[in-house]
This record gives C-alpha cells, structure tokens and sequence, in this order.
C-alpha cells in the first residue's frame, strides 16, 4: 500500500499504526514523529507563520472571498508517487487540503487512488478516525489497541477531575481577530476540570466580540491558535494585552496565562489531542496534575506581561 497523507493528524495516526513505511508522501506540515520529516512534501500553502495574525487572518478571508484554496498539491510529485491511498479531510479548508479540493486535483489522473476523508468534530470522532483508517488498511487490530489505550487515558483524567471546583477557562484559537474554541476544545477542558463557556461544542471556531471575554472573566486563559508553537504563540499575548480591561482579567492578575504548542497539541486531530488533554488538566488544576513533561508544550507568560 502507498499512502499519501494530506493532514498531520492523518500521518501521525498511519505511524501509530505502524503503517510509517507505507506512507509515500506528507504536507509540508507534518513533523511528527520525526520520521515524517525525510518524507517528500507534497503540498504547499503562501502563509506563513511569521506573519502576524492579523494578516494571516486577512489572506485567509481574502482567499475564501476569491473562492481559492489556501493549499497547492504537488501534482507532478503525486504521479510520479502513484499513491493508491489518499488521506484527506473536509473539515477545515484553513487547516489543510479539502476533499473537494484533492477529488478536483485528482481529475486528470490515470489511475485515481482511493481517497478517505476525515471530519472530527469531538473527541469521540478523533478516536474514530484512528479506526476508520485501521479498517482502511487492513490495521484494525492495532487501532483498537491506540484507541483502547487512549480511552484509558481519558477516563483516568476525567475520573480523577470529576470532584474538583470547575473554573471558567478561556482556549483561545485566534487572538487578532478574536476566536473561541471549537470542536473539541469545549470537551477537553470540562474533561480536565474546567468550564468554558465560551468555546462552540462541536462546531467549528468563530469570531467573537472581545467584551464577551472581559463579561466571561476567565480564570485560566489558553492560547491555543491553530498552527502556532509556543514561541510563536509568545507574541499573541503582547496582541492581547492592547484590548481594553486586559490586565483586569482574572487569569492575567493571576498570572495564569499559558501559551501552548498548538501546532502539535490542541488543533491536531490524532492520538496527541489525549496529551493536549492531560497538558490542559496540569494547566487548570496543577496542584493535582502534575506536568505531564511534553517536550515544548507550553508556557506560562507571566513575566511577558509585566
């Protein structure tokens, strides 16, 4: 089998699998596990993540009002590849290559490759992705092995955090403009023992007026920008702290305003999102989760905001 994987989460999911020598080609996203990183990359995007957010935002709405995609395929480089497995998602046409998107590259191909598409919208659907590819690879047996895994994982944080006080907890997906949480994120962090009343349940991130954060009064605040690692996300906060009342909030007067490695963690779809929830319960209850030890996770600002 030759598998071409267009979304990160995809390729780490066929590693976990043990499917890593199958897997012909990448985006020019994925970077774990470290062997993704001698793959050929077959996809390329203008953005840049040293740009700020604010124009990352505007090229973003720019390229939906045109009705073009964010992403280009290399199509000289997948037919040379001939994969006959094709690993996508229609889910986010920010995050990554779209179905439609790959079905309207593939047209002209002699041979058209089988294409599964990926759509989580919970936690439950992330783990379900990890068996929908099992059973597309003939891998089921050690899919359910991850996923049995991962479910032991959950439980024990959610056992663990069902009884602590719940704090109002801000996961921030944008910060210039404003995006609360979407998807998952609502479960993660009543998962881990917090509330957040602001993200959208199962249902993709939107923009939200800023004073709906000053009214919500976090006490713990998350960036948790999609695409961003934490020294990248360090920046953010130095954005944020412009808006009116910012240094009223609860979390900052606290000092309890963490950057994440989001890139890795929180807006990745596969078996890492169980770590962003153990690294999310350190985050609001640290007293009983200890740091999880994730190498770059996160960070505290703190002293960035002095």
């Amino acid at each position: 089998m030759r598998i071409c994987s267009l979304l990160p989460s995809a390729t780490e999911i066929a590693f976990a699998l043990g499917l890593g020598n199958s897997v012909v080609a990448v985006t020019h996203e994925c970077d774990y596990p470290a062997a993704a990183n001698s793959l050929p990359r077959i996809t390329r995007t203008p953005i840049r993540c040293d740009m700020d957010s604010r124009a990352i935002d505007d090229a973003v709405m720019d390229a939906a009002a045109r009705s073009e995609s964010l992403y280009q395929i290399d199509m000289e480089l997948m037919r040379s590849l001939a994969p006959d497995l094709i690993l996508t998602q229609q889910l986010c046409e920010v995050c990554a290559v779209s179905e439609g998107e790959v079905r309207r590259a593939l047209a002209g191909l002699p041979n058209q490759p089988r294409i599964v598409n990926l759509e989580p919208r919970s936690l439950e659907g992330i783990l379900e992705n990890i068996t929908q590819i099992g059973d597309e690879t003939g891998t089921r047996a050690k899919a359910v092995e991850v996923v049995t895994a991962l479910r032991g994982r959950i439980e024990q944080v959610r056992a663990r955090a069902a009884a602590l006080p719940r704090p109002r907890v801000f996961c921030m997906e944008w910060a210039d403009p404003i995006f609360c949480g979407g998807h998952w994120m609502q479960e993660l962090v009543e998962l881990a023992g917090g509330r957040d009343d602001l993200s959208l349940r199962h249902r993709p991130s939107v923009r939200i007026p800023w004073q709906n954060v000053v009214d919500f009064a976090p006490e713990v605040l998350v960036l948790t920008c999609c695409g961003f690692d934490v020294e990248r996300m360090k920046r953010e906060v130095d954005v944020l702290a412009r808006n009116p009342r910012f240094h009223d909030l609860p979390a900052v007067r606290a000092g309890r305003v963490y950057v994440t490695n989001a890139m890795a963690y929180f807006s990745r779809p596969g078996p890492r999102i169980v770590d962003s929830l153990e690294i999310l319960a350190h985050l609001i209850h640290p007293d009983v989760f200890p740091d999880p030890g994730y190498l770059n996770a996160f960070a505290q600002v703190a002293t960035v905001l002095a």
